[in-house]
């Protein structure tokens, strides 16, 4: 299992912050956002990660995060000249997916819970070895479904109908920014036609694997919390979150003096 995070786009709801700066190095709590992403993969035991970026942002990540190293992986860069999809992620990495299984996190998302990550450790999604074919979502129940990708389930929590933003859902699950894929996705995503926004919706690459049948939905429920940081509401929701696990646990997500000596920066949390 690769991973890859992808740290593009031009973070257009998180202005003025973001005309100068990628969106995923404003501080979260502190914290570059894009420090939250990676240990998640650190966390799920993948070892080689991908990180894609704007030609303009590269640099600041390899002075940020060097080869990866110190978090006990090895990071390569890629770069995305245009925000033109997620899907493009695929077809920009697709000499490092090789024949491997993939996993994508988007920059921006936070997930958290120690429920969390005992189950997907567990179901072993993200094991290095995992090999198993077909595609893996993850559900959140959310309030505004209207600003996602959503998935309509029946009762067996089977996945029927998949929409990009709909204006009018049918169904208030939305599809986190966490995807597993076998390493077809990459030629799923060369078959994918621009939508209405210009983009390579990574919607249309889970339909693909919808209509072969080799979809599977995991739903995050109690005590999971998950995060889409890309507007200035959810920046703020996201730290205050944060504050209230270190203060409950007495822990801390990173270890800030590592950031500067460039030694190991996760902490136990």
């Amino acid at each position: 299992m690769r991973g890859i995070i992808l740290a593009g786009g031009a973070g257009t709801r998180l202005y003025p912050l973001t005309q100068f700066i990628s969106k995923q190095l404003l501080l979260v709590n502190g914290n570059p956002m894009i420090l939250y992403p990676l240990s998640f993969l650190v966390k799920m035991g993948i070892k080689e990660v991908l990180l894609i970026t704007r030609p303009k942002d590269e640099l600041a990540f390899r002075q940020l995060l060097g080869d990866g190293a110190r978090f006990g992986i090895s990071l390569e860069y890629a770069i995305q000249q245009q925000p033109k999809g997620i899907a493009e992620a695929f077809i920009i990495a697709g000499s490092f997916i090789g024949d491997d299984n993939v996993c994508l996190i988007l920059g921006d998302n936070f997930f958290y819970g120690q429920s969390l990550f005992n189950e997907l450790k567990r179901k072993k999604y993200f094991s290095p070895a995992a090999r198993g074919s077909g595609a893996t979502v993850f559900g959140y129940e959310v309030e505004d479904p209207q600003h996602y990708g959503v998935a309509r389930l029946d009762q067996y929590n089977r996945v029927v109908e998949i929409e990009e933003k709909p204006a009018y859902p049918k169904s208030n699950i939305a599809i986190t920014g966490l995807y597993c894929f076998d390493h077809r996705v990459v030629e799923f995503s060369k078959k994918v036609v621009p939508s209405k926004r210009g983009e390579l919706e990574i919607t249309s690459i889970i339909q693909m694997y919808l209509e072969c049948g080799e979809l599977t939905m995991e739903l995050l429920g109690s005590g999971v919390s998950w995060f889409d940081m890309g507007t200035h509401e959810k920046l703020r929701d996201t730290s205050k979150y944060i504050q209230q696990v270190e203060a409950q646990t007495g822990k801390c997500f990173f270890d800030h003096t590592a950031l500067i000596t460039n030694k190991a920066v996760l902490c136990e949390c």
